[in-house]
């Protein structure tokens, strides 16, 4: 994450993505996190990067990881355009690290204070960034379980065509039968992986089959960080012999000397019980979350109604074009908005497809129309989408004035079904 927040930093992605914009899609409930201006946006990062640094060597360790929680959430929860699930991935794994007793050996924290060494840890404390982590894989693997990605190769046969030009491998980019494996393979990987990085007969081919899965997405696609982030997590299902190996190896490259763990101290913590708690409930959360979308009808891909926060991975590609119209009632003057007038093109890309974030879009229309004098405009979408290489289809009905509805929870009535000609 050190190595993330620079990339962040030196890509310019804080001018572009926090202040460059003039409106910003808020997460509902959390309308109330804004960016901090120049500023505090860049505080936030520098404080991201010390609180890295801080995790890294063990220094005020569990003060460290709580600023990195609450740094890296405010900044992730400022705009929904900017979601990812591996940003969701970051923001709980590291709240989970606010209570893992991750600095009781090998850590600065212990060479200023001795007594809080240990040799031994609750293995809880491993189970439940392990089960985390094979959720995130499993759940990856159950969304692949659908007619698009096993039975039509989509939406890898769109993706990997325009790789042809890669050496040596280029030429199969274009196979049909390629984006079939690609799409069998990955569905097969996710379901199994967990099960076998949790085998010590097979973990170490698992972890194998993790690092060239994850290069290989990273070779293709542009994900960022991710593959990275899952590379590393995933190095603690190896046991402690294993950790130490790697780092004696490590430190005999620039000197001499073994890293030991101190003998036959145990971790204790008074707390302990409501630690477990917390990791329970909140495991039971990450398991049921992803299921929410059975509450609303229609196609998951196309309404996306519990879409988020549930692991579904590069599982589509959906494109979609927006005109606003406009009606003043009292004068009964009509003219059309677009988005692009408002929006940077990754805001009008990201809000052209996504129900909720067309009706913040609205909301924000109908504002800026109220100041300009224009007493309850009404403001109707005519928004067509493509998914999965589909023909454009009418998404919204286009006779509701969506400047008169309030987001929810609830199912979106005005999402006109996939089947829809």
């Amino acid at each position: 994450m050190l190595i993330s927040v620079l990339r962040f930093i030196f890509n310019g992605w804080i001018e572009s993505q926090y202040l460059d914009p003039q409106f910003h899609f808020s997460y509902y409930g959390f309308e109330w996190i804004k960016p901090l201006g120049s500023f505090g946006m860049y505080f936030l990062f520098a404080l991201m990067i010390i609180a890295a640094i801080g995790i890294i060597l063990g220094i005020f360790y569990r003060f460290s990881a709580l600023v990195f929680f609450l740094a890296f959430t405010y900044v992730e929860l400022i705009d929904l355009t900017n979601y990812l699930n591996h940003y969701y991935f970051v923001s709980i794994m590291a709240l989970i690290m606010v209570f893992m007793p991750a600095n009781r050996d090998f850590s600065f924290d212990c060479r200023w204070d001795k007594r809080i060494r240990a040799s031994q840890i609750p293995n809880g404390y491993l189970l439940v960034i392990k089960l985390l982590l094979s959720l995130v894989y499993f759940y990856a693997g159950v969304a692949k379980l659908q007619a698009d990605w096993l039975f039509e190769a989509l939406p890898l046969k769109i993706w990997l065509p325009p790789h042809t030009g890669l050496p040596l491998i280029g030429p199969l980019m274009d196979e049909l039968w390629v984006a079939y494996a690609f799409s069998w393979f990955g569905a097969l990987y996710d379901l199994s992986i967990p099960f076998l990085l949790f085998n010590k007969k097979t973990r170490t081919y698992a972890f194998i089959a993790v690092i060239a899965f994850h290069m290989s997405t990273w070779l293709l696609f542009p994900i960022g960080m991710f593959p990275f982030i899952m590379i590393l997590s995933t190095t603690i299902f190896f046991s402690p012999k294993n950790h130490l190996k790697v780092l004696n190896w490590a430190k005999g490259l620039i000197g001499n000397g073994e890293i030991s763990l101190p003998k036959d101290i145990q971790y204790n913590n008074k707390y302990q019980n409501l630690i477990w708690a917390f990791f329970g409930v909140f495991l039971l959360i990450q398991v049921l979350l992803p299921w929410r979308f059975l509450a609303y009808p229609g196609k998951l891909f196309w309404t996306e109604q519990g879409y988020r926060f549930s692991w579904r991975v590069m599982l589509m590609e959906k494109a979609g074009y927006a005109i606003f119209h406009i009606r003043d009632p009292q004068s009964g003057n009509e003219w059309e908005a677009y988005a692009r007038d408002y929006l940077t093109p990754m805001q009008e890309k990201q809000m052209s497809t996504q129900p909720d974030m067309i009706l913040q879009f609205v909301q924000f229309l109908e504002n800026d129309l109220i100041n300009q004098g224009i007493t309850d405009p009404e403001i109707r979408a005519e928004v067509y989408v493509s998914l999965n290489g589909s023909g454009s289809k009418l998404f919204l009905d286009p006779k509701v004035d969506l400047s008169k509805i309030q987001d929810s929870f609830s199912h979106k009535s005005w999402i006109l079904p996939f089947e829809n000609k």
